[in-house]
């Protein structure tokens, strides 16, 4: 679990487009002006995150300057501080809602009067030659569970009976991505447990217990008003265990966080925790290949941080990595050669301690996307 702070960080300017790819919704492109390049990275930051607020990002785009790719991060209704209310669903149908956007801006059709500006979308055009280059999908922590969401759920996706609870729009058919990278995939579920275990500056460990206890249990009893609206988890007790005291969370929303029926009955967020079983592993990573949503061989890139402070230190990283590719190669390579753990890498990789590996990233990054640009599995 790692929260964007609350507190602004003066960073340069940064230019590029700002694109509106659905009614109330942008996406900035790391561009100049006039420059349409026929690749795409889409940048899908973690909890709490924005435009701007992953650091290495500028590290990227500058690597990508001179190549054929351009990078885009969009704003999702869960980013900043949405997320408490949001859900993954919705998060990868407004990545498809992006990518659409992004296919026709680059082919030269988009128009004020397009389907994406409304936000409704008809099936996408995607088929091989037909559209003007490679999409890659990155995410940062939670967005690394929107980009496992994206490729492994059935397409579109099947409602959620308690997430998608009052939404009225349906959900979207994803277009199909050459490549998807996941950075420092956590475990929100683990990382509240070493809270639990441990205690903070505030309470002792049996406190946060009584206090995660009755999170949990007004959760499960009172997850929607009689009238259907979303309730909201006491705020004093989810800053209490380490959210910002800022942001709403919805019981459904924390309910899937915390999952706690796990590793039993994980929640739809619980994807990376080291103790799930080989049922739930063959539902995510499993179904990556089935889906179809990810196309070729060696087009997935996962890379774990070597200091993680979100990762509980009982978890064996490398045996973790081993089983997920496992599952996910079960039937044809997928994993990228260069997916492993940066060592010594925090959650972030920000700050001068953390130059040398933010190159091996950025290093890493661009041996993948050369290769999926050439199609050329290693």
């Amino acid at each position: 679990m790692h929260i964007r702070p609350s507190y602004p960080k003066k960073t340069r300017p940064r230019p590029g487009l700002l694109h509106e790819y659905a009614e109330r919704l942008v996406a900035f492109e790391y561009a100049t002006a006039g420059q349409v390049k026929p690749h795409t990275l889409l940048f899908i930051p973690g909890l709490g995150d924005g435009l701007g607020t992953v650091a290495y990002l500028d590290d990227i785009a500058a690597a990508l300057e001179h190549t054929e790719w351009s990078v885009f991060s969009p704003v999702l209704s869960s980013s900043y501080g949405g997320w408490g209310m949001s859900g993954l669903g919705r998060d990868i149908d407004e990545m498809a809602l992006c990518l659409e956007y992004i296919v026709e801006y680059k082919r030269g059709a988009v128009s004020s009067e397009s389907t994406t500006s409304t936000g409704t979308c008809t099936e996408p055009e995607i088929r091989s030659g037909s559209r003007p280059g490679k999409i890659v999908i990155m995410g940062h922590s939670t967005g690394s569970q929107d980009v496992l969401q994206y490729i492994s759920s059935i397409n579109p996706r099947h409602p959620h009976p308690v997430l998608d609870r009052g939404g009225s729009a349906p959900p979207i058919l994803r277009p199909q991505v050459d490549g998807a990278i996941m950075q420092a995939p956590v475990s929100d579920r683990e990382a509240i447990l070493t809270v639990l275990k441990e205690g903070n500056r505030h309470h002792t460990a049996e406190e946060m217990q009584m206090i995660y206890d009755r999170a949990i249990a007004g959760a499960r009893k009172d997850t929607f008003e009689k009238d259907g609206l979303d309730t909201v988890v006491p705020l004093p007790y989810t800053a209490s265990i380490g959210y910002p005291g800022s942001t709403a969370i919805s019981s459904r929303r924390f309910l899937s966080l915390a999952s706690p029926d796990s590793p039993r009955s994980p929640g739809e967020d619980d994807l990376f925790s080291s103790d799930l079983g080989e049922e739930r592993l063959r539902k995510t990573f499993g179904m990556v290949r089935e889906r179809g949503v990810l196309r070729g061989a060696e087009s997935l890139l996962v890379l774990y941080s070597g200091s993680d402070p979100s990762v509980p230190a009982h978890v064996d990283k490398e045996a973790l990595l081993k089983r997920w590719r496992r599952v996910t190669d079960a039937d044809r390579e997928i994993w990228h050669a260069e997916s492993g753990i940066i060592p010594w890498a925090s959650h972030t990789l920000e700050g001068p301690d953390q130059v040398e590996q933010r190159r091996i990233l950025v290093h890493k990054l661009h041996v993948f996307l050369t290769d999926i640009e050439n199609d050329v599995p290693k």
